[in-house]
């Protein structure tokens, strides 16, 4: 995976990436007008990257998976890239089964390995679990390898629309969450136990993190990485990504 995806280079990828997912940004109805958030409490933000921590290893071991009828371009690109720059953890992207991964709107990309494989090769489990939107919820060979990943204490971590795949895996009733505001009322329609926290970029709720906006796997990035290696080091990464 690592010598196919050479378009990882800081703010390029960036701008190519959004350019990808404009075709899709522009096909959504706007955004509701909700005005300026209220700012996050320094005991929030603390607590939220404290629970964030790596829960297993010093240097974690961070799974992407995907399933290969069609997984976002962003979702799963954007946070490979992103941590593999960082060189603060582990990184492999993982498919449901061999063959390529068709990426929506554009790409095909060749995974690091099948579940199975990682499975085979880290039967104690990830450290962190990234789920992409996708373009089916509920894949049963995805649903289950979430679940068993939680079970084994992986930290799940749903990248915008990818919150209904995780509350599909069972993994979000009762818990504070957040999605894409443009999924956010089927979410709640289909898992009514779900608590809808509005205003937040990122919701954290016992070993389960949600996230919300098109662009979320930047701002997620980020902040796993502070949470792994600390503020310095995230502050490092944003400028070649273009963020503050």
């Amino acid at each position: 995976m690592k010598k196919r995806l050479v378009l990882w280079s800081g703010l390029g990828v960036a701008t190519l990436l959004a350019t990808i997912g404009m075709a899709w940004v522009l096909s959504l109805p706007p955004s509701p007008d909700v005005g300026a958030a209220p700012p996050i409490a320094k005991e929030e933000a603390d607590a939220m990257l404290a629970a964030l921590r790596p829960p297993k290893r010093q240097r974690p071991l961070i799974a992407i998976v995907g399933i290969n009828d069609a997984t976002e371009t962003t979702d799963y690109l954007m946070p490979y890239g992103i941590l593999q720059r960082a060189d603060v953890a582990d990184v492999v992207a993982l498919a449901t089964k061999p063959g390529p991964v068709t990426l929506y709107p554009a790409f095909k990309v060749v995974s690091d390995m099948t579940v199975a494989d990682f499975d085979t090769r880290h039967p104690d489990g990830a450290d962190y679990v990234i789920v992409p939107a996708m373009s089916r919820d509920d894949d049963p060979v995805v649903l289950q390898w979430i679940r068993n990943q939680a079970a084994k204490g992986a930290f799940v971590i749903a990248v915008c629309a990818g919150a209904k795949v995780v509350g599909a895996a069972g993994l979000l009733d009762g818990k504070a969450a957040t999605t894409h505001w443009y999924y956010l009322d089927k979410l709640r329609e289909k898992h009514p136990a779900i608590r809808y926290v509005a205003d937040r970029r990122l919701v954290v709720d016992r070993g389960v993190a949600t996230t919300t906006g098109i662009s979320a796997s930047m701002p997620m990035a980020l902040t796993l990485i502070e949470a792994i290696a600390g503020r310095d080091k995230a502050d490092a990464v944003a400028p070649d990504l273009g963020l503050p």
